[in-house]
């Protein structure tokens, strides 16, 4: 009887297993809301421990009751994202319960509609310290700890507003996220040789209990929908697998990356 040998496979890894996150800590900034909570989950659910953090203690510590109520690893902690001293508490808090943060996913950000020419110097001072200077602050502040490790993922979330004006009053807003997608960069840049990979997620418009209203009104659902190839607002789903991929290890040869979510919108730009 002749023996035969299979040749080699070309790597070792199983496919499945790039996208796992067993025993990683994760810690999601605006976890509790209509799409953070989505994030929360889908991390949950490849095996990551999860700390869920937001300004309400409440609701952080009940949607982190329900994870651990489905056999997954969750706490909630509140704090404030433009607080330096708070940020680094909350990103402690988390290291002295699971021994190391693997995984940052900010998720934070706000918006103040209003003309350019009447937005005030306060209003637009709230959206950047929020979406800009906040971001930083969490990613300074987990990055000081994964430089220890040797090892982390950041993932923020963008939008497609990053890089495409809109006939509204989106000034503050537009302008804090084209500067979160170049802090990203400048990250990826700067920590790269601690094998920190720094990415953002830019979606268009989610479907969530926040915006349920605009999407009632047919006009202004018709119109935003007409403006995307793929015909359809975003579910928060859409950015759950985005940002599992660039948490796990199936992403580790890509930082510096803006990944638009977004329908197909920028590519008709």
């Amino acid at each position: 009887m002749i023996m035969t040998t299979s040749p080699p496979l070309p790597y070792s890894e199983h496919i499945a297993d790039l996208f796992r996150l067993d025993d990683q800590v994760a810690l999601v900034a605006g976890g509790y809301g209509g799409i953070g909570s989505a994030l929360s989950l889908g991390l949950a659910q490849q095996g990551a421990k999860v700390a869920i953090a937001g300004r309400s203690l409440e609701k952080a510590g009940a949607f982190a009751e329900t994870l651990t109520s489905h056999g997954f690893d969750a706490f909630g902690t509140a704090f404030d994202i433009v607080n330096p001293e708070d940020v680094t508490r909350l990103v402690q808090e988390v290291v002295d319960r699971y021994g190391r943060l693997d995984i940052l996913v900010n998720c934070v950000g706000t918006h103040i509609e209003r003309p350019a020419e009447e937005l005030s110097v306060e209003e637009w001072d709230i959206v950047h310290n929020t979406n800009l200077r906040g971001a930083f602050l969490l990613a300074q502040a987990a990055g000081r700890q994964m430089i220890q490790q040797r090892k982390g993922k950041q993932i923020h979330i963008s939008s497609v507003r990053s890089m495409l004006g809109i006939h509204r009053g989106y000034a503050a807003y537009t302008s804090s996220k084209a500067g979160l997608n170049l802090l990203v960069k400048q990250l990826a840049t700067e920590w790269a040789k601690y094998s920190i990979n720094v990415n953002a997620i830019a979606p268009t418009f989610i479907r969530t209990e926040l915006v349920t209203h605009y999407l009632e009104d047919e006009t202004f659902y018709n119109a935003l929908v007409s403006r995307i190839p793929l015909g359809r607002v975003g579910d928060p789903i859409d950015i759950v697998g985005a940002t599992v991929f660039f948490a796990a290890p199936a992403s580790d040869f890509i930082t510096g990356q803006i990944l638009f979510t977004d329908g197909g919108v920028t590519a008709t730009q």
